[in-house]
């Protein structure tokens, strides 16, 4: 595939400095770019790869004058980059129709152009939009409903009345609508809360690889659209993640959150149950949060404190056996003093 650098300026809503007609084949970063491919400059750190660059070209967000590569100046170059690499991004690979060797219940619906690899299972009444793609070992159980050209990856588990949405992707090894972890103590044994909810994904959600999300108690545990979430991270019952948010891998969030639009969380962050993390808050790795987060609240550290106070307190830390040390002798010499 080549476009001319004409093309794709108009899809990013760039400027040219060079030539127009420049023909690009692919896209790579600065370091690996060669000729005829396309790479983008983000950030003073690059500086030296961006300099040294045999790319033909670069998106850049202001005209780079000692820059021998035509330029293509937009406003944001990483995200022109992404759009630009869609565009060579080789296509999913699709099985030819339905294999004969899914097992698909007679009840079920299949929409237009699916593509059902052998080795998938669809339950009861399920529903499949028209042109999902289910990879092999796929589980789809009683009653889902997938919407039209979701892609679902090897070994991913939908469980029973599970609503998912169009255009969504779930990676290998999910396992969506597995039972929430509820149990109330009778003494010394644990009693078991029926999980008697769904699930709820919405359009244009990604989620990484071996992601778990529980079925609600009651109600539902809801994704909602356009949220992206990363590897390996736990979700648990009932609770809502709003529209875009970002959660990075590891990340386990107890029962009964509430979180809202815009959230960006670092990785391997915990959040405790039934808490509130208003719209645009930003939580940093590693994070312990048991309170609730304001609106546009940003929070470091564990327990969770706001960021500016956390490198503070981060800052003392190497500072503390000084600060023991001098502690000790004021009260050595306040002693004596006293005698």
């Amino acid at each position: 595939m080549e476009l001319s650098l004409e093309e794709i300026a108009r899809l990013v809503d760039g400027r040219v400095v060079g030539d127009e007609g420049l023909m690009i084949t692919g896209v790579n970063n600065l370091a690996g770019a060669g000729p005829g491919e396309i790479s983008f400059f983000a950030g003073r750190r690059y500086r030296d790869a961006f300099r040294k660059t045999k790319a033909s070209a670069v998106f850049v967000q202001n005209e780079e004058p000692a820059l021998e590569a035509v330029q293509v100046v937009v406003p944001n170059p990483e995200l022109a980059y992404a759009k630009t690499a869609n565009l060579f991004a080789s296509p999913v690979p699709r099985y030819p129709g339905v294999s004969k060797d899914a097992i698909i219940h007679d009840s079920s619906e299949i929409g237009e152009n699916v593509s059902v690899y052998p080795g998938v299972y669809i339950g009861e009444e399920a529903v499949i939009g028209d042109g999902v793609i289910l990879f092999p070992g796929v589980f789809v159980g009683d009653r889902v409903r997938i919407g039209k050209e979701t892609l679902i990856y090897p070994n991913v588990t939908v469980l029973h009345e599970c609503l998912i949405g169009a255009r969504v992707i779930i990676h290998a090894g999910c396992v969506i609508g597995s039972d929430g972890f509820g149990y109330v103590r009778d003494g010394s044994t644990s009693v078991k809360i029926p999980q008697t909810g769904i699930v709820q994904i919405d359009d244009h959600v990604e989620i990484g690889a071996n992601s778990c999300i529980d079925r609600a108690a009651f109600g539902k545990t809801w994704i909602k659209r356009g949220a992206k979430l990363d590897n390996l991270v736990q979700i648990a019952h009932n609770v809502v993640i709003g529209e875009g948010s970002i959660i990075v891998a590891q990340v386990g969030i107890s029962g009964s959150v509430n979180i809202g639009r815009g959230v960006l969380m670092g990785g391997q962050v915990g959040i405790a149950d039934h808490l509130e993390i208003g719209d645009g808050a930003m939580i940093a790795p590693q994070a312990g949060v048991a309170k609730s987060i304001l609106p546009g609240g940003v929070v470091s550290g564990t327990p969770a404190i706001p960021h500016r106070l956390y490198l503070k307190a981060v800052s003392l830390m190497s500072r503390l056996p000084q600060l023991n040390a001098r502690l000790r002798n004021l009260e050595k010499r306040m002693e004596e003093k006293e005698k």
